[in-house]
């Protein structure tokens, strides 16, 4: 049997792996049932509902407002005048700001909504991946098991990169099944519980090249908890980066930058960065730095977040930890 094969099949049927990927769909299917029962296809009854309860709310509040003018009119002259706007100048309340939508359920519109979707999507199977990849390799190093694949195969380098190659492949088969149901899971919801009117072939692109992303992050993820654990030579080694980059460095960073009311806060916190990864892009605004526009407003100074910045911050990583991983293990002793 040839090493790529041995390494899959240890993959596959590794008790962890399948309960980490079970616990991982778990999360998605509830995902998926809370969205279906939450929401609701804007029937012609339900839209006919939510326009008289919008014409009821209009009607009542013209009412309320004439008799608060009527009020102030009769005020005029007196120690009560002063609860009243000067003139009696009180705007009645337009049909437009009473709209039917408003009094509607939620429904879901999957062009609006889906890339939320895909984001929750990515976030989980990311999860998985990182803690997969570290249980993958961190059990082999903690158990002898990688001592004694060294004795069949010793070559370093070649043993730790298929252990890697089979965790990607592996990880890229699951979330491109999984990211096809999501879709198509998405889709009928959608069309039984929503609108799917506003899919253009353009949306379908945008969409598409999304869910990439979304695969890249995936990877990048199983790449780092596999680089981390194999670095540490232990699962837990990835396990406690990733809470001590979680708690400390991100929640103490953030309480950090806003005592000293850095600018733009959100550059050094990772969450806005696979945000811009994902979504192509992320603004901050430093609202302590605003500019009055001509018509009064406020222009804070903004900094962007692309997707090809935060691709190049990943990519960056990615060689650091893998990098540093087989940069140990060609140079550390094996025991």
């Amino acid at each position: 049997m040839s090493l790529y094969k041995a390494e899959t099949r240890r993959l596959v049927k590794r008790r962890f792996t399948k309960l980490f990927v079970f616990c991982g769909l778990l999360v998605l299917a509830a995902v998926a049932a809370g969205v279906f029962l939450t929401n609701h296809k804007a029937s012609p009854e339900i839209i006919a509902r939510a326009t008289a309860e919008a014409q009821e709310n209009y009607q009542r509040s013209v009412v309320e407002t004439d008799r608060i003018i009527q009020e102030c009119q009769a005020a005029q002259g007196t120690a009560q005048a002063t609860n009243f706007p000067p003139n009696c100048e009180i705007t009645p309340p337009q049909q437009s700001d009473f709209d039917p939508r408003w009094y509607m359920p939620p429904t879901f519109d999957f062009r609006e909504s889906f890339p939320e979707m895909i984001t929750t999507f990515a976030a989980v199977l990311a999860l998985v991946a990182y803690i997969v990849g570290a249980s993958f390799v961190g059990a082999e190093w903690s158990s002898g098991g990688m001592m004694n694949l060294l004795l069949w195969r010793p070559r370093r380098m070649q043993v730790l990169g298929t252990k890697l190659a089979v965790l990607l492949a592996g990880m890229t088969g699951l979330t491109v099944v999984v990211g096809a149901l999501w879709t198509a899971g998405f889709y009928l919801i959608a069309q039984t519980r929503g609108s799917v009117d506003s899919m253009t072939a353009g949306a379908w692109q945008s969409f598409g090249l999304m869910e990439l992303r979304a695969l890249v992050l995936v990877l990048l993820a199983g790449a780092l908890g596999f680089g981390l654990a194999s670095i540490g030579r232990h699962t837990a080694t990835a396990l406690g980066v990733a809470i001590g980059v979680i708690v400390v460095l991100q929640f103490g960073l953030l309480a950090v930058l806003g005592m000293a009311n850095v600018k733009f806060p959100e550059v050094y916190l990772a969450p806005f960065w696979i945000y811009a990864w994902l979504n192509k892009e992320y603004v901050s605004q430093d609202y302590t730095s605003c500019d009055v526009s001509p018509s009064g407003g406020c222009l804070p100074e903004t900094l962007t977040i692309t997707w090809q910045l935060a691709g190049g911050a990943m990519a960056v990583l990615f060689a650091l930890i893998v990098g540093g991983a087989m940069w140990t293990m060609r140079k550390r002793d094996i025991t």
